[in-house]
């Protein structure tokens, strides 16, 4: 063998072992179901209409499937599979009928009791760029050649995937390798606040909302505010919500001071609808804790707040995290139901944080995902960063859904949210969280165009 092809095969070995490597920082192999997988093959086949969809990955003689839609998949040999041709190609791979592709492809594909006569596949790769499996959608029949926007879709679909196996070789990492926490020593400031502090607080009204804008990117129009608690302590100062909700959850005071902040963002809806001109109105949106989504009549409760302030529904957007969700899904999906008919607007918040965003964002009728801050921040990173983004932009439009981008910070962020398409965004970059005296006088600018300011340093709501 000479040299050069010696080099060559050093180099095609050393590549593999690399791209072995990183599969193996996933802890994919051999891992048990996990739906944020189970719902991207699901959304495959439902966008494209396929028999089968599969999520593999290959290890050295074999394609393991994470997740499958149709016919039942759990492994396949590495040798001759569609997932070598990708490999092969660094790329997608489309064929419309096995039947008349040449070369290997001439026979047909026998994915177990299903025949398959035409597929497309495309890439899951790495962070630094490293092909470790495929989502591939399989077809009982032969079909039209695929348009550019499907491959599009579909390699969306696929750096979804990848977006999510990176988020679960960073949880691998930080269990495996990360710093362990040293447990707090037991002490009275550890303690505080308790629940009689928090009462106090809200019968002594000292608790207040302050208010962000979310913006329209292009313009920066104002077109909602988030309604944001503050704790106006007499000794401590304004604190953040960081230092006292997990104690108001922990205590059971979350339910009341949630339903202090319902009622005082509906209070404050009313004053603006009085003190402004009607085209001024903005949907103001107010973050619903576990214990207040859980509450039985909760639509009858928000329904009633809205016709002792003599508010329209499309005023009062509320937002809930997935974890408000998860504990009861058959439940979650009935009183958003409610909520959807009172005509409020539901928001996702924190979008791609939580192991099963992709399944909730499919199954319940939000009309609005505000994207993590996480990957607003990361944006400007890379190339995957900023696909993973553009993903998620791509699943709300086929989905019918408005994307907020939260955190945005730097006109670096903001222009690469403009050039990909997202049209509303929040963040420093524009506005802190701020009183409502302030946010009036917001509020009184022609066409509600927020004014060019220096970006904040400061980065917590």
């Amino acid at each position: 063998m000479a040299h050069a092809e010696l080099a060559e095969t050093d180099f095609c070995c050393q590549q593999e072992e690399a791209r072995l490597a990183a599969l193996a920082a996933t802890g994919i192999l051999d891992s048990p179901p996990e739906p944020t997988f189970d719902a991207i093959t699901r959304l495959a086949a439902e966008y494209f209409h396929a028999d089968t969809v599969l999520l593999g990955f290959a290890d050295v003689s074999r394609v393991w499937i994470k997740s499958s839609w149709g016919e039942p998949v759990r492994e396949l040999p590495r040798k001759g599979s569609i997932l070598e041709m990708v490999l092969a190609e660094d790329g997608p791979v489309v064929v419309s009928n096995i039947a008349t592709h040449p070369g290997t492809l001439a026979r047909r594909y026998i994915c177990r009791r299903l025949e398959i006569q035409s597929f497309a596949s495309a890439p899951v790769r790495s962070c630094d760029g490293r092909i470790l499996g495929a989502l591939t959608i399989f077809g009982s029949q032969p079909r039209r050649r695929m348009a550019v926007d499907e491959l599009r879709m579909l390699e969306s679909l696929a750096d979804m995937a990848a977006g999510q196996l990176e988020l679960r070789r960073l949880r691998r990492t930080i269990v495996t390798c990360g710093p362990q926490p040293v447990p707090a020593a037991k002490s009275p400031e550890n303690t505080w606040p308790r629940r009689p502090d928090l009462r106090a607080a809200l019968e002594q009204r000292q608790f207040v909302l302050h208010y962000q804008p979310e913006v329209e990117i292009t313009t920066r129009r104002i077109v909602g505010l988030e309604a944001l608690i503050r704790w106006q302590h007499p000794e401590r100062g304004m604190l953040a919500p960081a230092a006292f909700i997990p104690a108001a959850e922990e205590s059971g005071m979350i339910l009341p001071i949630g339903d202090w902040a319902l009622a005082e963002a509906c209070r404050q809806i009313q004053h603006w609808n009085r003190e402004l001109p009607a085209p001024n109105s903005v949907r103001v949106c107010v973050n619903l804790s576990a214990p207040q989504f859980a509450r039985e009549g909760l639509a009858d409760h928000v329904e009633a707040l809205l016709m002792r302030g003599g508010i329209s529904s499309g005023q009062l957007g509320l937002e809930m995290t997935e974890s408000s969700l998860i504990p009861d899904t058959p439940t979650a999906l009935d009183v958003l139901s409610h909520l959807r008919k009172l005509g409020v607007s539901l928001l996702m918040d924190d979008f791609g944080t939580g192991y099963s965003s992709l399944n909730h964002l499919h199954s319940f009728p939000f009309d609005v995902l505000k994207i993590d801050r996480s990957f607003i921040n990361r944006i400007t990173q890379g190339e995957q960063p900023l696909q993973i983004v553009r993903t998620i932009l791509e699943l709300a439009r086929v989905m019918g859904m408005d994307v907020v981008a939260e955190g945005i910070e730097t006109r670096a962020q903001q222009r690469l949210l403009e050039e990909i398409g997202c049209r509303y965004g929040q963040g420093f970059f524009y506005a802190r969280p701020m009183g409502a005296e302030a946010v009036t006088n917001l509020l009184r600018l022609p066409g509600r165009l927020l004014p060019e300011t220096k970006p904040a340093e400061a980065r917590a709501n």
